[in-house]
């Protein structure tokens, strides 16, 4: 806040005129992680009802197959572990990022990329099989709501690996700015929030399904 005196003399003028100038300052960003964690909670609600659906819709075979004749258990654990991989990678460029290591940065982002391609493709396999078997959305609503809730977490990630690799290329030509640095940030927090969303897909979906 600054003052200014239009008149110091008060014999001459007993009046003072105060111009306030109002600074207000906002940590650069600010508004962006703001507005970044409103969109998280919005997902959370998206994914919250997808998980309530499938908690309904869950057991209704319509005398088709059920989660235990689907699921194949040790596919999905390889598919969980590379995911949670690919979270700890993510972790690294982070680390990294915080030194101003910036060949680091684009490698562990690479790697990290790498699996979320692997969880992909395998889900993907997953997928076609099961249509391959006659186990296709249209069949149930168990599995209706299983197609909606794992491909929409799919989607996700998939979106997740382009904004990886367009930050690869903002990094790569920009070096590791503070715009960039926030990015990277955001970026963290979505592909952390989708591995704590698998680890409820697995738990509720698959290991709850095929042990009911």
């Amino acid at each position: 806040m600054s003052t200014d005196v239009l008149s110091q003399d008060p014999t001459k003028n007993p009046t003072f005129y105060v111009v306030e100038d109002d600074d207000h300052h906002h940590e650069t960003g600010g508004s962006t992680a703001i507005g970044f964690w409103m969109y998280l909670m919005s997902d959370c609600l998206i994914f919250a009802i997808l998980f309530a659906t499938y908690g309904v819709l869950g057991t209704s075979y319509a005398g088709g197959p059920t989660p235990r004749e689907l699921f194949e258990l040790p596919l999905v654990a390889l598919n969980t572990s590379m995911l949670l991989l690919s979270s700890i990678t993510y972790g690294f460029a982070m680390i990294a990022m915080e030194k101003g290591l910036k060949g680091q940065v684009q490698i562990w982002l690479a790697i990290t990329g790498l699996f979320g391609a692997a969880f992909l493709s395998i889900e993907l396999y997953e997928f076609a099989h099961l249509i391959h078997e006659g186990a296709t959305p249209q069949r149930s609503a168990f599995l209706s709501s299983f197609f909606t809730l794992v491909g929409t977490h799919g989607l996700h990630v998939t979106f997740g690996i382009i904004w990886l690799v367009t930050l690869m290329v903002q990094v790569g030509r920009l070096g590791l700015t503070a715009d960039n640095k926030r990015r990277l940030m955001c970026l963290s927090m979505f592909w952390h929030f989708l591995d704590v969303v698998w680890i409820g897909v697995f738990t509720f979906v698959y290991l709850l399904g095929v042990l009911r």
